[in-house]
């Protein structure tokens, strides 16, 4: 159970890790506001939830701003903030337009990207960590994936950005730590979701994330189950999948074969999809 959260916000709650994420958070007691682009699927959630919809681009900062400035206003203090909204696109001509299934995908693409899986997690940072810092802490919760630190095969910009999505929560952890703020990374690998459909089914360009379902495909309950436990337990990283920190171990002891292993991992899901 997570201690001492009256209040949470979570991103893409209209469903998948989201709408998981709520309904434990509502069972645990808490008041939830539903954040999603699609406004039907936040509603239809928050009413599951008792609690509040919001449709919000998370990447419009200014769109952020103004939910969490109404949320404060009138719902009260924001103890929890779980910035869990996602996109991917993938580098072949399904997902991304580059018809030599190369990383060239779009520009628009690559933009969005970065937006939603890692502005998104600076806006609401920057304009939730003064008060939260004023009120003496709060906790930030980031839904990152294993490919923050590891990669997903097929989706140059998913990888590139969820890198940089767990640096700046390192940087937010350090920095502001001792201001009370707190911050969980969840870092899974396949999750049965609306995600991992786009990203491996029908009309995907390439496996998208090819072999993250190697060790099982979470569901969605399993995986807010262990963010909100490693939330109450002030734990910085949840991998729901456990075998994943063994992965990174081998990679920060040998990086070149583990590059070298990627690559002979992608040449076999290749010639298995041809």
């Amino acid at each position: 159970m997570a201690d001492n959260i009256s209040i949470a916000v979570v991103t893409g709650g209209g469903n998948g890790i989201g709408r998981a994420l709520c309904k434990r958070l509502h069972r645990d007691g808490a008041s939830v506001v539903v954040v999603d682009l699609d406004k039907e699927a936040a509603e239809e959630v928050a009413a599951e939830v008792d609690g509040i919809a919001h449709a919000v681009d998370v990447g419009d900062e200014a769109a952020i701003s103004a939910m969490i400035e109404d949320v404060e206003a009138n719902v009260g203090p924001i103890d929890l903030f779980a910035s869990n909204a996602g996109v991917v696109f993938g580098d072949g001509a399904s997902g991304s337009a580059a018809a030599d299934g190369s990383i060239a995908s779009t520009d628009d693409r690559w933009s969005m990207s970065w937006r939603v899986n890692v502005m998104a997690h600076v806006f609401a940072a920057r304009a939730l960590i003064p008060r939260m810092a004023a009120r003496g802490g709060g906790h930030l919760l980031n839904t990152v994936s294993a490919a923050g630190f590891l990669s997903a095969i097929g989706d140059a910009a998913y990888s590139a950005t969820k890198h940089a999505a767990l640096g700046f929560a390192e940087a937010v952890a350090i920095r502001h730590g001792d201001e009370g703020i707190r911050v969980t990374v969840i870092c899974p690998q396949a999750v049965a979701t609306n995600m991992l459909d786009l990203a491996t089914g029908p009309g995907a360009a390439e496996n998208v994330f090819g072999g993250a379902d190697a060790d099982g495909i979470a569901t969605p309950e399993q995986v807010a189950d262990a963010a909100i436990d490693a939330v109450a337990a002030g734990s910085f990283m949840v991998t729901p999948h456990p075998e994943v920190i063994g992965y990174l171990q081998f990679k920060a002891n040998d990086y070149d074969r583990w590059v070298g292993g990627m690559r002979k991992l992608r040449r076999t899901l290749q010639a298995a999809n041809d």
